[in-house]
């Protein structure tokens, strides 16, 4: 490393170094003379261990010298002989220090700046454009677009032109400030100046031509190695898998042997041991080897039909066990309305639900796991399916959760350290979701619990409702269970192909009490050979096997002349597990495909449906493991796809808020006797009552914790929060929902850019959008254009309580004081701003607010106007909505009464006219959402 490093530094330096000393590298000075400095130079050039940056510097900068050494002469004086030999040291110089400090762009920018001091110094010594000087500045645009990058490059560029213009412009307004030449001397100059730019053009962009075709060479290269070592790879960890997979094998199917006889405690015990850390193994290889196929691309996706209940059931019977031995409740809710039959990978949804699982019942230390499935229909045929697993564990810190699913990385490593695993785990999850087009979110409290969401879109098989039903338990060996064969088949007789005598002795072990006859070989030919003497009912027969492997052995057997068994079963008994291999037997026309390592009883399930009905006695006394007392409940949960949410100073009716089920965060308000919850503990009348003694009053939104319980409790309710706040330059409420929301995906927060009932139109407006299965994207875009059509004003009576609330200046609040003006205020762009001022009584005052507001009538929309008030008798009231039915009548009109917090800043007598004006969004705001059924206030 530090002599490749030495290396190029050599490299680096060559470009202006001394001659060495006598006596030193005088073989350098051999070689130079041999090869010429030029040859070195273009050695430099192309070497790629040099940044590319570093080489088209050095090209650049070594064509630029070229240019000084031809345009300085064109003074015929001695100061530009001067100035040549002081430049070319100087460039050489900044070269050096540039390259041997690595600070490129600083030497670039450095001999930028010294071209730009020369070349009007040559421009006005050569005769200005009357010389060949002109077309010189070409060559410093040049450098500068190829040396420099981003602003610096801007800047340069901007300088250079007004160099250029200044020259121009100072020759042709001064012409005595520039030297004069004769017409010769003018018009020999610029065509030599012509051919010079273009040859030096020309030979930079034949270097940088160059350098680039090796680059690219160097980069398809190095591509070709990438995609080799993957190659390498991907072998690597399929042959690991299968040659692990075969000794694992032989270890849990000898182990499953001796736990089903009767053996001392310690020895079970010992055994069962072995048994959990085998399958241990067994996941961490299944992880490693599904994350070699996503990352090479090699996962399919197989859909194909499933049964619901089934797919549940086995899901549960994997998970059940190993919550109840950690002494959690494993809690299961499943939506009765989904079909019982869906198209999809039932064996990749499983993989991914299991993953899940597993992940909640190791980082659950206490509590419960909950399953849930919900179904909502998206089509004629199609539905969108809902999986969250959640838990009571100790969540993951909101720095964390970005990192969640990335693979081999696990947070809290110190804390985690006991708990077994790679953090292959939810990296595959993610990856698996993604192929199969779906989404998984994660929402986590730290010390609370996490929750994963993951969605998948299917279509319908069998429309018929799974329904809420009983669920018996599936045949599992469990540990305290004597085991008892589920069929005895003793004139049945199956031959077993593998090239593995420890897996032959496995099978023939596991299957030893169902009194099956049993032949076995460890080749191909050796098959064919049986095959042509005997008949078998079945064959089990293994894949990867030397001179034949099993699919040539199949396809030999069903064409074998004088073969017995051309028509038998075959099932692929092998260590080459995945979906894909899945695919590649059923392609070839196998009966059935088992992985190893293999259960005694799923190894008895597939013998069992291949053999001849008439051969297979069923047991009668099947043993069959319990999962709570023999039955478990399948609970209808009915969650909301989407739920709107928003802050108490959203100012709606209470029967609007019921009818909608609309949750609110309430905001606090602070006054001398305490801090209050906005609305639930103090009202806007007590508040005013309070402020009108001569006490303080002022609100607070609510704090990030307070964000966070209510975000936690509300998503489990819905699978998705999308939580509507207040103005975000207004009020910290955006500012700390948005923080909030960073510890759950499924949470997304809105900025209204209003406040009071302008922002509960909107609420109202997302409400209308997601009952009618609108997604999350489509309302949050809807919502992010709505608000530039609400209209949201207030008149003030008294500046005194908006001046407390730091809202206007004490300056601006003693003006409106001293010359009876009431402000009016108004919501743009999330600000408030005032937008003009009214002087008189309150009648003069209403009157010339409503009809300032609702002058331009032909563009608001008036099927719902909200007249919020503070402090306001019923007189004023009536008076406000007669003079707004004089200037534009509304279909429905709302006197809202501000909420306490909204009234701590306009203070009482004070109200606003908040509707939509008319445009695409707000026609689609359907009018019997809010407008029917509702009661005046």
């Amino acid at each position: 490393m530090y002599r490749r490093k030495a290396d190029t530094n050599q490299l680096k330096l060559s470009f202006c170094k001394a001659p060495p000393k006598h006596g030193e590298g005088g073989d350098i000075l051999q070689t130079g003379r041999k090869h010429g400095v030029f040859k070195k130079w273009l050695q430099i050039i192309f070497d790629h261990r040099i940044s590319l940056q570093e080489r088209m510097f050095r090209v650049v900068t070594g064509i630029s010298m070229l240019a000084l050494i031809y345009i300085l002469p064109m003074g015929r004086n001695l100061i530009n002989w001067l100035l040549l030999v002081l430049s070319l040291v100087a460039m050489s110089m900044i070269v050096k220090v540039s390259i041997l400090k690595e600070r490129i762009t600083t030497g670039a920018t450095a001999i930028s700046v010294l071209l730009l001091l020369l070349f009007p110094v040559s421009f006005f010594t050569a005769g200005g454009f009357y010389s060949g000087m002109p077309e010189w500045f070409v060559l410093c645009f040049i450098y500068i677009s190829i040396t420099l990058t981003g602003r610096r490059k801007a800047a340069f560029f901007v300088l250079c032109t007004a160099e250029t213009l200044l020259c121009y412009y100072i020759a042709f307004y001064f012409p005595a400030t520039v030297a004069r030449s004769t017409p010769r001397t003018s018009f020999f100059g610029s065509a030599n100046s012509v051919i010079m730019v273009g040859m030096l053009t020309s030979v930079l962009l034949m270097f940088l031509n160059r350098l680039y075709e090796e680059e690219n060479k160097l980069a398809q290269q190095q591509k070709k190695e990438i995609e080799e070592l993957n190659r390498a790879e991907n072998h690597f960890f399929s042959s690991m898998s299968h040659e692990i997979r075969t000794p694992i094998n032989s270890i849990i199917g000898l182990n499953e042997i001796i736990l089903r006889g009767d053996i001392p405690d310690d020895v079970a015990e010992n055994a069962r041991n072995i048994q959990g850390a085998s399958k241990l193994l067994l996941t961490l290889i299944n992880d490693i080897l599904d994350l070699s196929k996503i990352k090479s691309g090699k996962m399919e996706i197989i859909n194909d039909s499933y049964e619901t209940g089934e797919l549940f059931s086995e899901i549960v019977n994997m998970i059940w066990i190993k919550a109840k031995e950690k002494g959690l409740e494993f809690r299961l809710h499943v939506d009765s309305s989904i079909p019982s039959m869906l198209c999809g990978d039932a064996v990749r949804i499983k993989q991914v639900l299991i993953n899940l699982l597993n992940n909640a019942v190791k980082y659950t230390s206490e509590g419960s796991v909950t399953l849930s499935i919900r179904c909502e229909r998206i089509g004629l045929n199609r539905v969108r399916v809902w999986y969250s697993v959640e838990d009571t564990g100790q969540g993951v810190k909101k720095e964390n959760i970005p990192y969640i699913f990335n693979a081999f990385r696990r947070v809290d490593e110190e804390k985690n350290r006991h708990i077994e695993g790679t953090g292959l785990g939810l990296s595959i999850v993610q990856q698996l979701v993604e192929l199969m087009d779906g989404e998984i979110s994660v929402n986590s409290v730290y010390t609370k619990g996490s929750k994963f969401v993951v969605m998948l879109e299917q279509d319908i098989i069998d429309d018929n409702a799974l329904g809420t039903f009983t669920l018996a338990s599936r045949m599992k060996a469990h540990e305290g269970e004597q085991y008892k064969q589920s069929f005895e088949a003793p004139d049945a007789h199956i031959l077993v192909v593998d090239d593995n005598e420890m897996n032959l002795v496995v099978v023939r072990k596991l299957l030893s009490a169902t009194k099956i006859q049993i032949d076995t070989v460890t080749s191909g030919e050796e098959c064919l050979n049986r095959t042509l003497e005997q008949y078998y009912d079945g064959i089990l027969m293994d894949h990867l096997m030397p001179e034949m492997d099993g699919i040539q052995c199949f396809h030999a057997l069903r064409s074998q002349p004088g073969g017995l068994c051309q028509e038998v079963p075959v099932i692929a008994l092998t260590a080459n597990a995945g979906s894909d291999n899945q695919l590649l037997y059923r392609k070839e026309g196998f009966s059935g495909y088992l992985a190893k390592p293999v259960s005694g009883a799923l190894l008895e399930a597939a013998v069992m449906s291949i053999l001849p009905k008439e051969l297979v006695k069923l047991s009668e006394d099947t043993s069959q493991s319990e999962i709570g007392k023999d039955v478990l409940i399948f609970e209808q949960a009915k969650r909301l796809s989407i739920m709107i949410t928003t802050d108490s100073v959203c100012d709606l009716p209470e029967s609007l808020k019921k009818k909608y089920h609309i949750s609110v965060c309430p905001y606090y308000v602070c006054t001398d006797e305490g801090r209050f919850l906005d609305e639930e503990e103090l009202k806007a009348d007590e508040l005013l009552l309070h402020i009108a003694e001569g006490w303080s009053g002022y609100s607070q939104p609510p704090e990030v914790e307070d964000y966070e319980h209510f975000f936690a409790e509300k998503l489990t309710e819905a699978q998705n929060v999308i939580h509507i706040t207040m103005a975000k330059h207004v009020s910290e409420g955006y500012n700390n929902a948005t923080e909030a929301a960073k510890s759950f995906e499924n949470v997304t927060v809105i900025d209204s850019g209003h406040l009071s009932s302008s922002m509960g139109l909107i609420v109202l407006f997302a409400i209308s959008m997601a009952e009618n299965h609108a997604s999350k994207t489509e309302i949050v875009e809807s919502v992010k254009r709505l608000r530039n059509h609400v209209s949201s004003t207030f008149i003030i009576d008294s500046t005194h309580m908006m001046c407390q609330a730091g809202r206007i200046s004490k300056r601006v609040q003693v003006l409106c004081d001293a010359l009876l003006l009431h402000p009016l205020i108004m919501l743009r762009k999330s600000r408030m701003v005032v937008r003009g001022l009214t002087m008189g009584d309150f009648t003069h005052v209403a009157k010339s607010y409503v009809r300032r507001v609702l002058i331009d009538s032909r563009n608001i929309d008036r099927r719902i106007l909200f007249i919020t008030y503070a402090g306001m008798d019923e007189e004023k009231l009536q008076y406000i909505q007669d003079v707004v039915n004089q200037y534009c009548p509304f279909e429905k009109v709302y006197m809202q009464k501000a909420s306490s917090a909204v009234a701590s800043n306009c203070g009482p007598r004070s109200f606003g006219l908040l509707f939509m004006r008319k445009n695409e969004a707000v026609n689609a705001f359907p009018q019997e959402s809010v407008a029917d059924e509702v009661e005046i206030q």
